[in-house]
């Protein structure tokens, strides 16, 4: 790293800028190249050890320059241009570090919604598909058993049961165990009844 004192060249012209005055933007543009050349290295070498990755590095000392660029006319007011560098650097290095933080953690949030989005939806699915299969076993059942069935998961009592479809209520507890059994062979894969 050069350690050029930068102040001897900013001095060189302390009048506001003038649309007309092409010698102060020609010494502005001569003066900002000596600028690049003695810092820019120094400044990629500061930004890749804060962010270990040489392109967010390259990103950062191209805005670093371009911010020097954007201010030249107020150069002379900058008293270490090395100081000022430094710290603009340091200051783009941690912008850049918290936007990865949250974009990390952002990114993180996501990837916890979506998979348990997709849990829910296989959860949605293997319900569905409960759904079905136990649709499927009610209707093979004999038309008695369906119907006491039916009835007792609407919430009927075996006595209800009993008197609706006269039959005993023994009757009806016998049908309902042996709809459950039936059910139970039919639909193996799931383990919920």
């Amino acid at each position: 790293m050069k350690s050029k004192d930068s102040t001897a060249y900013i001095t060189t012209d302390s009048r506001k800028p003038d649309d007309n005055t092409t010698s102060q933007e020609e010494s502005l543009r001569l003066l900002f190249n000596d600028i690049f050349l003695s810092y820019e290295r120094a400044l990629f070498k500061l930004a890749v050890h804060l962010t270990k990755d040489s392109h967010v590095a390259r990103d950062i000392v191209h805005d670093v320059f371009m911010k020097l660029w954007e201010i030249r006319f107020q150069l002379q007011e900058i008293k270490s241009v090395e100081s000022f560098l430094f710290i603009l650097t340091r200051n783009k290095v941690m912008d850049y570090l918290r936007k990865v933080s949250s974009d990390t953690k952002l990114k993180k949030a996501i990837w916890e919604s979506m998979q348990q989005l997709v849990h829910e939806e296989d959860n949605n699915m293997e319900n569905k598909e409960f759904l079905i299969q136990l649709q499927r076993a009610i209707d093979q059942l004999p038309p008695q058993r369906k119907a006491v069935y039916l009835m007792r998961d609407e919430g009927y009592s075996y006595n209800e049961i009993a008197s609706e479809l006269h039959i005993s209520r023994h009757t009806v507890k016998n049908q309902v165990s042996a709809a459950i059994k039936t059910i139970r062979k039919l639909i193996r894969n799931f383990h919920i009844l």
